[in-house]
């Protein structure tokens, strides 16, 4: 008798020695579970440890999507990269072409990518093309929305921006399907470069 509780004791803490494994808690790091986020949504992301790797990146961007012409929003920052490309740069924000700009933050909680008018002007995420290579600073990531502005408004103490919006979705083409958001949607076909700077 003995024997047979034994055995059946045995075979049902097993599946509760499953359970609980299942159930632990997995804690990532902030770069970590904003990669995890952003790709799940669909984003493309680039990790670069220097100039040479960052251009070589995003001239394979280019390559691959076959794009010859961009619309640079961040001149200031960006021209060391845009003068190593052989293609046509324009600084025009009308421009239809594919978007290549930096960001505020990058948001770890949800794998979103956090602008400004300092990059986006008086234009709606929405009224841009859909195809956006950002370039971003390992130092931008923040854990959530909240860190994000508080780091705006840290910035920028003497002339706060406007026009704070989000990326959150990477695949455009979802929105397609549903013609009720299209017209205001913020997803965007998105490589993220991501520079190491820490």
């Amino acid at each position: 008798m003995n024997f047979f509780k034994k055995l059946f004791s045995n075979k049902s803490e097993g599946p509760k020695e499953k359970d609980s494994i299942q159930k632990q808690e997995v804690n990532l790091s902030l770069d970590d579970l904003f990669v995890h986020h952003f790709i799940n949504k669909g984003g493309k992301f680039l990790y670069c440890t220097s100039k040479e790797e960052l251009i070589d990146n995003l001239t394979g961007i280019l390559d691959e999507n076959q794009w010859k012409n961009i619309t640079c929003l961040d001149e200031t920052n960006l021209a060391t990269f845009t003068d190593a490309l052989a293609i046509d740069i324009s600084f025009d924000i009308n421009n239809p072409a594919p978007i290549f700009s930096s960001c505020e933050h990058i948001i770890s909680d949800n794998g979103s990518i956090l602008f400004s008018s300092n990059q986006l002007k008086e234009k709606k995420l929405h009224e841009l093309s859909n195809d956006f290579i950002v370039f971003a600073k390992t130092s931008q990531l923040v854990k959530d929305m909240g860190q994000g502005l508080t780091g705006i408004k840290n910035n920028y103490k003497d002339n706060i921006p406007t026009n704070i919006s989000a990326v959150k979705n990477y695949k455009p083409e979802e929105d397609e399907e549903n013609f009720i958001s299209t017209p205001n949607s913020n997803s965007k076909n998105l490589y993220l470069l991501l520079f190491e700077d820490l």
